[in-house]
């Protein structure tokens, strides 16, 4: 039969593909702000259920990329630096902008892995892409399994970075998030897409 879609007062337990969810329709968009990493603009939109529109802000921002780089002994490269939002230090893994020159997001992860924390890797593979923020940003976060890194060189930083390198044995990231220490989400999404990877994978070896 056709699925139909419940009111929206009806709780409804969520299954894939049981029922379609209505596009609301753009019926203007206004440029609000331009700044360094991000615009912002305002979008208006017809509610598809009741034929209101209602104002929408949204982030624009040039896709992301985060690698996770393991050496051959089986400890990942991590970098803590202090974060402006939470106001605090972040156990991360590097990662950045990908910026119109680097062409695609795995040059992006080779350059943005090697200025962040002098490290170089064998292997770069795709392990797929996020949705950020899907509520408020436009963007994606590309996340990749850099193998067999191995430090190359000093970093190489923006007046606007202060990274510290620490490897941390895989078998620990558990509780280093269990700790606090990392909780970054795209850092989580990138572990977790990891795990899909090495579980579809027995045989990966980090050399």
């Amino acid at each position: 039969h056709t699925p139909t879609r419940p009111h929206a007062h009806t709780p409804t337990r969520p299954h894939a593909h049981t029922f379609m969810i209505d596009p609301w329709k753009k019926v203007a968009s206004t440029p609000l702000g331009e700044y360094v990493v991000f615009d912002v603009r305002e979008d208006r939109r017809r509610s598809p259920v009741t034929g209101t529109t209602h104002a929408f802000y949204v982030i624009e921002a040039p896709d992301w990329c985060n690698i996770l780089p393991i050496t051959p002994e089986g400890q990942v490269v991590c970098v803590w630096q202090y974060r402006f939002g939470t106001e605090a230090p972040s156990l991360e893994i590097p990662g950045g902008i990908i910026d119109p020159e680097d062409g695609d997001p795995l040059a992006a992860a080779q350059r943005e892995l090697l200025e962040e924390t002098g490290y170089a890797a064998e292997q770069l593979l795709a392990l797929g892409s996020t949705a950020p923020n899907p509520a408020l940003q436009n963007n994606r976060c590309h996340h990749f399994l850099a193998l067999g890194a191995r430090w190359q060189q000093a970093q190489v930083l923006e007046a606007t970075e202060d990274l510290a390198v620490e490897l941390v044995d895989l078998a620990d990231i558990p509780a280093r998030m269990t700790s606090g220490e990392i909780h970054h989400a795209l850092v989580y999404a990138a572990f977790l897409q990891f795990e899909h990877h090495r579980r579809a994978h027995p045989d990966l070896t980090f050399a």
